[in-house]
């Protein structure tokens, strides 16, 4: 099955193509259908199944061949980190449909609240919104929601352990009965059910369970300080023995920082990312997968659908802030039955995601050492959040930390996939 079973919209197909997805995942692939029947939806999904896309696509596709605009869909996820990937990613799929989205948070200053607020008051088609900032905005008269036509709920059982659950029945109130209510949560306890009862109509159920890694991938990570970061990528590919190398940086200024500052390092090196026009975006992944091109850098949104074969090496730059970019960034490698290297640099705030990703993957990843030249790395202790300093490799509690250099008694990087 590819995304064009579903008969979406064909610019809808172009943004698809354009980023290279093409077959939809196992909740995709079930939940798209319903979402387009305008059925109510209570999915279990984790992180990993790649849920955000089974929802947002069919969404863009309604969105799109509506012919009045107006306020459409209201999103609700617990923390701003969440509301900011779901607007990366409706931005990265929308590329050809001009459908406009605004994250609604909290946190920011006085710049950011104007900023949604003449957002709300300007018209947009899409609000990805924390409760309590959604519930202040409503407060100040900014929202108008009488044509909403979508609601998702995204980690409901996220919210429901914040202490949201008042503050979802509140922003409900304020919406049309007649709509459609999309309820995706990681894990299904008595009281999400109870909550998904009151709300929902007759809703379709689906159950996907995670998917992990592939078995060919060698996963390992170095503990980094941000300034050792560049000099890192420099030390693991001086050696030239990998062909088809992708990096991954969490923001767009990341990748075009990332980008200038290798090139200077003399790498062969080109960055993909929302300011280029479509032509130049096509021209560069086209050199990447003729492999005239050694290293590609992106984003998760405009890369992780990124379909290549012969990828022999992954670097995660950051850590990704969701624990389902990191099972997509590596999975780029590996791929068909191939072998893979990925690998991931952490400095010391990111080690709290860091243990998510272990904890849903359900391995350690070894803690390799530093190579003397590179200086020392923070340790590795999420549960202390340490900012201490030792050998490189840490003692994080009941974590791998350095037990070998690079590669040492591994596959090393000469032994590369076929390309």
């Amino acid at each position: 099955m590819t995304f064009h079973d579903f008969k979406f919209h064909p610019r809808l197909l172009d943004g698809l193509d354009a980023m290279g997805f093409s077959k939809p995942t196992p909740i995709q692939e079930q939940a798209v259908p319903v979402i387009l029947d305008k059925k109510d939806l209570i999915a279990c999904a984790q992180t990993g199944t790649g849920k955000t896309a089974a929802y947002v696509l069919p969404i863009l596709n309604n969105i799109v061949a509506s012919e009045k605009r107006h306020l459409n869909t209201v999103i609700i996820a617990p923390t701003r980190e969440l509301a900011q990937q779901i607007d990366q990613q409706i931005e990265g799929f929308s590329y050809f449909l001009g459908v406009s989205s605004i994250p609604i948070y909290g946190g920011g200053d006085g710049a950011t609240w104007d900023q949604q607020k003449r957002a709300m008051e300007g018209g947009v088609d899409i609000i990805i919104a924390t409760p309590g900032r959604l519930l202040a905005q409503i407060a100040m008269g900014t929202i108008k929601f009488d044509h909403v036509e979508h609601l998702v709920l995204d980690e409901a059982d996220r919210m429901l352990d914040m202490g949201f659950y008042e503050d979802i029945l509140r922003i409900i109130k304020e919406l049309p009965t007649n709509r459609q209510t999309l309820f995706f949560s990681a894990t299904m306890p008595p009281k999400i059910r109870a909550l998904a009862n009151r709300i929902l109509k007759n809703p379709v159920e689906i159950n996907i369970a995670i998917s992990k890694p592939a078995e060919g991938i060698l996963q390992q990570a170095y503990m980094v300080h941000n300034e050792q970061k560049e000099k890192l990528i420099d030390y693991l590919l001086k050696d030239k023995q990998f062909n088809s190398v992708l990096i991954f940086a969490s923001t767009k200024e990341n990748v075009k920082k990332l980008d200038r500052n290798l090139q200077r390092l003399g790498l062969k090196v080109k960055a993909i990312h929302s300011d280029l026009e479509q032509n130049e975006r096509e021209s560069v992944l086209r050199e990447f997968k003729n492999k005239q091109l050694t290293i590609l850098i992106g984003t998760d949104v405009l890369s992780r659908g990124i379909d290549v074969e012969g990828i022999d090496l992954v670097i995660n730059f950051d850590v990704p802030p969701d624990p389902e970019d990191y099972i997509h960034r590596i999975g780029r490698t590996a791929r068909a039955a191939t072998t893979g290297t990925a690998i991931t640099f952490i400095n010391e705030m990111d080690q709290r995601k860091f243990f998510r990703i272990e904890s849903l993957i359900g391995k350690d990843v070894p803690k390799m050492p530093l190579a003397p030249e590179l200086g020392v790395g923070p340790a590795y202790n999420p549960e202390a959040r340490t900012h201490s300093s030792n050998g490189g490799g840490g003692k994080g509690k009941g974590r791998n930390s350095g037990k070998q250099g690079a590669f040492k008694g591994k596959r090393r990087p000469d032994q590369r996939p076929r390309s």
